[in-house]
């Protein structure tokens, strides 16, 4: 059974133990947490929300937090003597999908 579900503002496409890697979310590492679903696929219907689909829910487990790989931005204006480097990484939080239910 597939989903699509919506967290932290985003939408991910999973199935039954995918791991992802999604935004830095509260909570600690083994902590259970629960999504709503936006759409659900199975082998013999699709169920769509408006916005979300009824009585159906994505049960997920924090692995571990971490950070991606540092990107660097730089401005540069020519002929103007302007240049600033700065560096960005960007916090996660990688989950394990355990569960998609749905209650008929």
């Amino acid at each position: 059974m597939e989903a699509i579900v919506e967290i932290a503002g985003f939408q991910y496409t999973v199935k039954e133990q995918d791991k992802v890697k999604v935004p830095k979310l509260k909570g600690e590492k083994g902590d259970k947490l629960k999504f709503p679903i936006l759409m659900l696929m199975g082998e013999k219907k699709t169920s769509i929300g408006t916005p979300y689909v009824e009585k159906a829910q994505c049960e997920a487990e924090i692995l571990e937090f971490g950070r991606y790989p540092k990107i660097i931005v730089y401005k540069y204006k020519s002929k103007k003597r302007y240049r600033r480097k700065k560096g960005h990484r960007q916090d996660y939080t990688h989950l394990l999908i355990n569960k998609i239910t749905e209650k008929s």
